[in-house]
Order: C-alpha cells, then sequence, then structure tokens
C-alpha cells in the first residue's frame, strides 16, 4: 500500500456553482504526484494545484510520451460517491504504458490512489443532476536529456474538474462528416493506447468538421480507406436489421470501457451484438434501404451520443429520421442510471468511495 503525503493548501478556492461548470474550466484543491527513477514510484503525494516545473529537455515535450484516462466519479441520491469501473481504467493505463514504454503503475496503487484522492476532495464532487467529478490520471517521460530511448524516468499525476451535464439541451442526434483525408491511427501504432498523439492528430480533420456544419468525424482505417473505426474522440456502433455492430478492435481503436459496457448492457437484454470490420458502404447501403435503425457513438464525457446523419463525398445518409433510437436511449438510461446509482448495479461495475 503506498504511502501518500499530503501538503495542505493554504487557500483553498471557492467552489463553482453547478450551473456554470461546462468541461474542465474549474480544478480541485489538489493534484496527486509520483515520480518514477530506478526502478520505481517515489513520493507519492497530494499537493495545491498549481503549476509543475520541468525541464525544457523532457522526454514529453520533444518525443510525445504520454499517456492518460478518463473517469469520473459520481454522486448518488443518498449522497454517497461512486466510480465506475475503475479497474478497467487501471489496466488500460498500464497498457497504454507498455506500448509508450513508460513504467507501469500497479493497479492497486492507481485504484487506491483514486479512491483517497476523491475522499480529499469529496466536496468537489457537485449534486446536480447529471453533473460529475472528471478525473485525469496521466503519466509522462521526464529524461532530462534528448536522447531518443525508452523512458527511465517518468511522472504520474491526476488532477479533477468538476464538470457538468454533457447534454444542454436534450440528447438530440448530431450530424457527422466522413473523413476521406486524414486517419487517426493505423494498425502496429498507438491508435489502442490513449496517449495525445492520437487525439492531436485528431484536430485537422475536427476543424474542417466544424466549419463545414458538423459536430465530429467518422474516422475511416488507414490502410483501405473505407472500413470504420470511431467517431471523433469516441466508438462507433450501429443497429442494422436488429442487429448492433461495431467494429473490431483490431489495434487503431480503443478499447473503450464505455464501449465494453454497451455491449455487456446489449446482451444482457438479449440484441444480438457482432464485433467485425464494417465498411461504410454497408452503412450507406442500410440508410439507403431503410434497414439502418440507429447509430451512436459512446464515451466517458458523453456517455452516448446518437448519430442523425452521416455525410461523405457529398452525399447525405439520414439515421431513423434524425431521431434518437429506443436502444440508443435505453442504452444511455442505463448505463447513466449505474454510474449516478439511479438503477441497481447488477453488473457489480460500481465501488462506492
Amino acid at each position: 500500500m503506498l504511502k501518500i503525503t499530503l501538503e495542505k493548501t493554504s487557500t483553498p478556492k471557492q467552489k463553482p456553482a453547478d450551473s456554470v461548470l461546462g468541461f474542465g474550466k474549474y480544478f480541485t484543491d489538489y493534484m496527486f504526484v509520483t515520480e518514477y527513477s530506478d526502478g520505481e514510484w517515489r513520493n507519492a503525494r497530494f499537493v495545491p494545484f498549481g503549476a509543475f516545473p520541468i525541464h525544457p529537455a523532457s522526454t514529453v515535450l520533444h518525443y510525445g510520451a504520454e499517456i492518460f484516462e478518463g473517469l469520473k466519479a459520481y454522486r448518488r441520491a443518498d449522497g454517497a460517491v461512486q466510480l465506475f469501473r475503475p479497474q478497467e481504467n487501471a489496466a488500460r493505463l498500464n497498457m497504454s504504458a507498455e506500448r509508450m514504454c513508460l513504467p507501469q503503475l500497479p493497479e492497486e496503487d492507481f485504484l487506491q490512489i483514486l479512491k483517497e484522492f476523491i475522499t480529499l476532495e469529496k466536496d468537489w464532487v457537485p449534486h446536480s443532476a447529471g453533473t460529475s467529478l472528471y478525473l485525469r490520471p496521466f503519466m509522462f517521460g521526464n529524461d532530462e536529456t534528448l536522447g531518443v530511448h525508452a523512458v527511465a524516468n517518468a511522472v504520474f499525476m491526476l488532477i479533477a474538474s468538476p464538470v457538468g451535464s454533457y447534454y444542454k439541451e436534450g440528447l438530440s442526434p448530431v450530424k457527422i462528416m466522413v473523413e476521406d483525408e486524414d486517419v487517426r491511427a493505423v494498425r502496429g501504432g498507438t491508435g489502442y493506447t490513449k496517449c495525445g498523439g492520437n487525439y492531436a492528430a485528431s484536430l485537422r480533420a475536427g476543424k474542417r468538421a466544424e466549419i463545414s456544419g458538423y459536430s465530429q468525424v467518422l474516422w475511416l482505417d488507414g490502410i483501405n480507406r473505407k472500413y470504420i473505426e470511431e467517431v471523433g474522440a469516441m466508438n462507433v456502433m450501429f443497429k442494422i436489421s436488429g442487429e448492433v455492430i461495431t467494429p473490431s478492435l483490431s489495434g487503431s481503436i480503443l478499447p473503450g470501457i464505455t464501449r465494453k459496457s454497451c455491449l455487456e448492457v446489449l446482451r444482457s437484454k438479449g440484441i444480438k451484438v457482432t464485433e467485425r470490420l464494417i465498411a461504410f458502404d454497408e452503412i450507406a447501403k442500410a440508410s439507403i434501404d431503410g434497414t439502418l435503425e440507429e447509430a451512436w457513438g459512446c464515451g466517458t464525457a458523453a456517455v452516448i451520443s446518437p448519430i442523425g446523419e452521416l455525410a461523405y463525398l457529398d452525399k447525405k445518409y439520414a439515421v431513423n429520421g434524425g431521431r434518437i433510437g429506443a436502444a440508443t436511449q435505453e442504452l444511455y438510461d442505463t448505463l447513466t442510471g449505474i454510474q449516478w446509482g439511479r438503477l441497481e448495479d447488477t453488473f457489480n461495475w460500481t465501488q462506492l468511495v
């Protein structure tokens, strides 16, 4: 078990009203820090939130040796606070670390850090419906040299931000542009990890989509340029003729925890689920012949984001007449019900703090 010290803040912050939270605009009083060197993690501590000194030659600044996770702490109606599948984040962090030549963080230490941090910052978990405390654990290489090599020194940190409800005006379907120039990742690369480079590589296409009036892009594979991979920074699913299909985890797609939860919920309800390659032509055909019943993205921030239209090469393909479908709505209601403690957790996914 980690021994974590606490440096108390002398200037506690005033907590913002739940109505103005947004996403990632405000930060709690404390952050967690620990450094890795000589094969072990040292000096685990909670310190006042603030700027962090870094050497100008630090590995992360020059070679992008960085990974992160994202999860939330939820305030239940009885006032208790709970986490949703945090052990999955612990495992994925280490999977990302292995690919990026960063050190492993024992999963039990990851969970201990989360729970002690939330206990310390419990008053920062908002109370209003749809709000939560967003947790951002991250790790980066911190060798103070310009040589290109596996990381010997690293830093693991945790910061947190109270966030508002993702949907201000209801769960409305969004319009998505299929990206036919840039690619997000390729098999053999870092697509299956949660590293900053994957997100940086997506910004140009996302900006083009926004300028054209679309909420995000639908990514195609980097080799054949025809198989669907992700939508924006989320996994994606389609319901065709009663069957839910989603791209298989081929190495270029992030193994989303919300994705995994969606599949388990769907299967528990007797809905046929298939993970396989999906060519966009198949989705276009299903839209035209009326068998494309629903489509949605899924991820930590939005949980479920219904898709109402897909645009590709100047052609538009409607999904369920631009309306949210029954399966999409039920998934959202089920997952958020479990996360905020409104529904019984029959999957044993939640952990009280």
